[in-house]
């Protein structure tokens, strides 16, 4: 396959593991690249800058094709030394990094200054084009069917992705709701020159995550996620489950919650122990609606080599259909 995005990246399908945090390590980046993907690294995973320049080295001993770096910034009271990160990710080498949260304005000309390729993760079109005038080089879209965070707009794929294809001049992939050929087929005809997938290569044989965590998302259906923090005004699509559920009825009692109530409830740490004992109730899991269409665990590479196929077969079926 040959697009703006593979020529940009250097990667043979433009197929680009999205970054998710306690799960983005070597393991999953590695296979994800070797199959001719982009695997990806995330930062913020590792406890400290020195940690994440350790993983870049052991990712570097599983492959040999690009891989990039997640590096996600978000307000906090006691932010992460974000700065020190990006040093780590530059001085390692790596030219490929996939920014979200805030802006990345204020790291791009650096970025750029050092040869490295800026993939920008946001959720509206005017971010996109606050994003493209700073100098990033490709858009990674999220729709609102996509877990973690889809913004505050509610603006599902089917019209999110070609009104950034529309708005935009630089290139556009598409996330959110994407896991199988049909829906690669389906971003690439809506004006997407890639694919970004998280919750579908969480559900692999490479995700470094207990494997009754794999085994409850493809036992899910599309209506197993719930929608957290919307009184907040910081939404994330997760798991429903045990925990999900008493935070979102936490949220609708009269006069809602205060974070300091739920804080326990979400702790990343807590989220964390539960992808690694398996425990499914124990903490916030992280998935998208695309649950519903997940129905194995397959290795990254047969994934990939499936959706590959699967994708052309379906643009040439909806050619025929035009044909008559």
């Amino acid at each position: 396959m040959n697009t703006a995005v593979t020529r940009l990246l250097g990667i043979d399908y433009p197929i680009v593991q999205g970054g998710m945090q306690w799960v983005g390590l070597a393991e999953l980046a590695s296979a994800v690249s070797n199959a001719g993907g982009l695997g990806i690294l995330t930062a913020l995973t590792q406890p400290t800058p020195e940690d994440l320049a350790r993983e870049i080295a052991r990712c570097r001993t599983m492959t040999d094709k690009p891989f990039g770096v997640n590096l996600t910034m978000l307000p906090a009271i006691t932010p992460p030394p974000y700065e020190r990160y990006l040093d780590a990710i530059i001085d390692s080498g790596v030219t490929i990094v996939e920014t979200a949260g805030n802006s990345p304005k204020a790291f791009v000309e650096r970025m750029k200054a050092s040869g490295v390729r800026i993939l920008h993760k946001c959720t509206s079109v005017r971010h996109a084009l606050s994003a493209e005038r700073a100098g990033v080089d490709i858009i990674s879209i999220d729709g609102f069917e996509c877990a973690g965070h889809p913004g505050e707009d509610d603006i599902p794929g089917l019209v999110l992705i070609p009104a950034a294809v529309r708005a935009l001049r630089i290139p556009v992939i598409a996330s959110g709701g994407i896991g199988d050929g049909r829906g690669m087929a389906a971003a690439l005809a809506l004006g997407a020159q890639g694919v970004n997938m998280g919750t579908r290569f969480l559900c692999t044989r490479e995700a470094p995550v207990h494997d009754a965590i794999k085994q409850a998302l493809v036992a899910a259906s599309e209506r197993d996620t719930n929608l957290i923090f919307r009184s907040l005004r910081n939404t994330a699509r997760v798991f429903k489950n045990a925990v999900s559920d008493e935070v979102v009825a936490m949220e609708r009692r009269p006069g809602g919650a205060a974070f300091e109530e739920v804080r326990p409830l979400v702790a990343g740490q807590r989220g964390r122990a539960a992808l690694q004992s398996g425990d499914v109730q124990a903490g916030v899991v992280s998935a998208g609606m695309v649950v519903g269409l997940i129905d194995d665990i397959p290795t990254c590479a047969d994934l990939i080599r499936r959706m590959v196929a699967d994708c052309r077969d379906h643009l040439r079926r909806a050619l025929d259909l035009m044909a008559g």
